[in-house]
């Protein structure tokens, strides 16, 4: 699988963003993130209704190596949680772009995806990182 989904936006905390319809985004961390957390063991996301702010944490990962908090790339209500992760949270270590992701967040404030970077950003982003 690809480091980086071209038609995703990323965060300079790790966190993709992908549009899924006007107004909608799902959100994960990135394949770089979960390797650089190693075996993820625990997630711990908002609620269905909650409401994320960007640039603040909605919740946190942990891993053998650490625990890391989630930031929100976006502000917005969270519509929809992954309770698939609740089960199998290392889903995130092997499908960060597919099935690991963790929520759904309707948007508040649609201009925010405008200061997100674009893939070719991320990875020259990521690479300074490593």
């Amino acid at each position: 699988m690809s480091q980086v989904q071209s038609a995703f936006k990323y965060s300079k905390e790790h966190e993709w963003v992908e549009v899924l319809d006007e107004g909608r985004v799902r959100i994960g961390i990135t394949h770089f993130a979960q390797e650089q957390l190693g075996d993820i063991v625990f997630v711990e996301l908002p609620e269905e209704g909650a409401v994320v702010k960007a640039d603040e944490s909605m919740g946190t990962v942990e891993s053998v190596k650490a625990v890391s908090d989630i930031y929100a790339p976006v502000s917005g209500e969270v519509v929809e949680v992954n309770r698939e992760l609740e089960e199998g949270p290392e889903t995130i270590n092997s499908d960060a772009y597919g099935a690991g992701w963790m929520v759904i967040v309707k948007l508040s404030n649609p201009e925010e995806l405008d200061a997100l970077m674009t893939a070719e950003q991320y990875e020259a982003f990521s690479k300074e990182e490593e």
